[in-house]
């Protein structure tokens, strides 16, 4: 029998990483003409996986790209280095263009630059960009901190864009601080929240 401990993390499989244990909130926060949004506790070695829910990121400038990157000493520096790959597909609503294509200009080859999430969010009163960061065993020392990113954006060109991102932070130092932020101007409104996978 299907139950929603079984499709509750978007896909139909389980495993020890992603199975059918329980979400626990930890942190919410909404923004409010935020520079950005920074979760700086409670990411530690209760969890092996962390899952940030963004809710209608919405931007004060049109065009923006949301980002987020991660720290090793608790938010002074954000400034992991990663390694991504990155591909989407669009439909825009005048039915005229889609694609599925790689995107070698949001991917990150050993970079401690912020991560793309996507580009060109419209400032609209109606736009802006919901998805799924999933941050795997971030307090290993061991072994680098896995990433996987997904949602969709309503567009500047009101185009319904559809990212995929995945990586990894090169690094065996415990991350403990997540940031997100867009490129330019300010998260104008939106929620983000931060689940530990039981």
């Amino acid at each position: 029998m299907t139950t929603y401990s079984n499709l509750k993390y978007d896909h139909p499989f389980s495993s020890n990483a992603t199975g059918t244990g329980s979400l626990t909130l930890i942190s919410s926060q909404t923004a409010s003409a935020s520079a950005n949004i920074s979760f700086t506790s409670g990411i530690d070695s209760t969890y092996d996986e962390y899952v940030f829910k963004i809710i209608n990121a919405h931007p004060s400038s049109d065009s923006a790209t949301l980002t987020f990157n991660m720290s090793t000493d608790g938010g002074s520096n954000y400034n992991v280095t990663k390694t991504s790959s990155f591909f989407k597909a669009y439909h825009d609503e005048a039915d005229t263009a889609t694609d599925l294509t790689y995107r070698t200009s949001q991917d990150l080859a050993q970079s401690t630059a912020y991560q793309e999430i996507e580009q060109d969010i419209g400032a609209d009163n109606d736009q802006s960009y919901s998805g799924t960061l999933h941050l795997f065993s971030p307090s290993s020392t061991t072994y680098v901190k896995h990433y996987i990113l997904y949602g969709n954006s309503a567009h500047s060109g009101n185009y319904s864009m559809n990212p995929y991102c995945a990586g990894y932070g090169n690094t065996t130092s415990a991350i403990n601080a997540v940031d997100f932020k867009f490129n330019t101007g300010n998260i104008d409104d939106g929620t983000i929240l931060m689940y530990g996978v039981k």
